[in-house]
């Protein structure tokens, strides 16, 4: 058993927009990430076949599209995206955006972008 942190996760990522990324859990069933975006940045709208994924934000606000409906996730509120809903998150504000990400399966090779 190991307690893990930014400092001894098992891989720090960039993603996106020079975003920011911490695996603390990279196993084919389960994966749990920390995710920090740069203000005014996103990421390509997309969906997954096969996983569904958890937000919980821990730092700013969320702007989510989910299946081109607009949604605002707050700082200690979570939201639930089901395999093949098409979705992206921005980080409209001033502000850092952090977030966990909890992907069941994991995402790998499992992510189609959209146009």
């Amino acid at each position: 058993m190991k307690i893990l942190s930014k400092e001894n996760s098992l891989m720090h990522y960039k993603w996106g927009e020079n975003c920011d990324g911490w695996n603390f859990v990279d196993e084919n069933s389960l994966s749990i990430k920390l995710e920090k975006m740069l203000p005014q940045t996103s990421e390509q709208k997309h969906y997954h076949e096969h996983a569904q994924q958890f937000f919980f934000i821990t730092k700013g606000i969320a702007n989510f599209e989910i299946d081109d409906e607009n949604f605002i996730v707050k700082q200690n509120e979570g939201i639930h995206i089901l395999p093949k809903q098409k979705h992206k998150i921005s980080n409209t504000a001033n502000e850092d955006l952090e977030f966990i990400l909890s992907s069941q399966p994991s995402t790998v090779n499992d992510r189609i972008n959209c146009d």
